[in-house]
């Protein structure tokens, strides 16, 4: 499903929205939000596109969806037309972006990666070597491995909610645990979930190094088993779920009751690399994903934010 936007320079953004809106509500069903937000959304010949309107500074943001590239250019059209009729105090200039998937979005640059990670407390010698041991003994999985800001993340976020018993759903070799456990004190408690004896031995090795092995509890199984043996009355502080995808709202079911009030979860790879924008990727990952992100949003029991942070973040405290 091709996505295209625009950027459309101009002092009466909201102004604009609500014409829009009113005159488009006969065509289509429209949605306008207390912060300016509009999303138009067309049946019929257009079914299936839409357009999201949003005010950004002096400027009116414009994102167009639809089935196919004949579809959105109708989309596109109808929309531009409409905006152009209404402008007749300024000319206004609507250039819309080329069309892309969702797994072609550019969601953290390069250039912008490459900066996060050398302005973040760097990893000290012993990550180093884990990243190195990980990528010689996993090969092209290397990537399930999290970056060195975001393990920098992890450690800040545990030490600011003073955690002392944390979950962690997802090991691999060990990087985000390892994290995570330096940042409990000394009588601090990680119950780490995996499926994997091999990899989590690299883990098991780098704890006994960092001289952490003894707040790591790892248990090897289905994680969902292992939440939901868990005592009811047994409360934890933070937990960190980067595992498989179709797991995802079912481990932040069982997670989230059992976290105190003010216990915080993160949850890895919300974006899964710009497809849950995108409705054309239907795939269960992509699926699972975008029902978590939706449960959490809608979730009264905490508070979340989502955030930009490599393949996006979620964090979400419990009230």
């Amino acid at each position: 499903m091709p996505i295209s936007t625009a950027l459309v320079p101009t002092d009466r953004p909201e102004r604009y929205i609500k014409q829009l809106v009113s005159h488009l509500g006969h065509k289509a069903t429209t949605t306008l939000s207390a912060d300016g937000r509009a999303t138009i959304t067309f049946a019929g010949a257009l079914s299936g596109g839409e357009c999201v309107l949003a005010p950004s500074g002096n400027a009116l943001e414009m994102i167009a969806t639809a089935a196919d590239a004949e579809a959105l250019a109708v989309v596109q059209d109808v929309v531009t037309r409409h905006l152009l009729r209404f402008a007749a105090q300024e000319d206004l200039r609507t250039e819309w972006a080329e069309p892309v998937a969702g797994d072609e979005l550019e969601v953290l640059s390069p250039v912008a990666g490459d900066y996060l990670l050398t302005h973040c407390t760097p990893p000290d010698e012993l990550l180093l070597e884990l990243v190195t041991r990980t990528r010689e003994a996993t090969g092209g999985a290397a990537g399930m491995q999290i970056s060195h800001d975001e393990g920098a993340l992890l450690s800040l976020l545990v030490r600011m909610t003073g955690a002392r018993r944390a979950i962690e759903v997802g090991v691999f070799t060990g990087y985000s645990s390892l994290c995570i456990a330096r940042a409990l004190p000394e009588d601090g408690h990680l119950l780490a979930c995996d499926v994997s004896e091999e990899w989590t031995s690299v883990a098991r090795e780098y704890w006994e190094r960092a001289g952490v092995a003894g707040r790591v509890e790892l248990r090897i199984g289905p994680a969902l088993d292992t939440l939901r043996a868990l005592p009811a009355e047994q409360v934890y502080d933070f937990a960190f779920i980067d595992a498989d995808k179709v797991g995802y709202p079912a481990y932040y079911e069982e997670i989230v009751s059992r976290l105190r009030p003010g216990g915080l979860v993160v949850l890895d790879n919300v974006f899964q690399g710009g497809r849950v924008f995108d409705p054309a990727f239907q795939e269960e990952n992509q699926v699972a994903i975008r029902r978590v992100n939706e449960l959490i949003a809608r979730d009264e029991r905490v508070e979340s934010v989502m955030l930009p942070v490599r393949d996006g973040v979620t964090l979400a405290r419990r009230k």
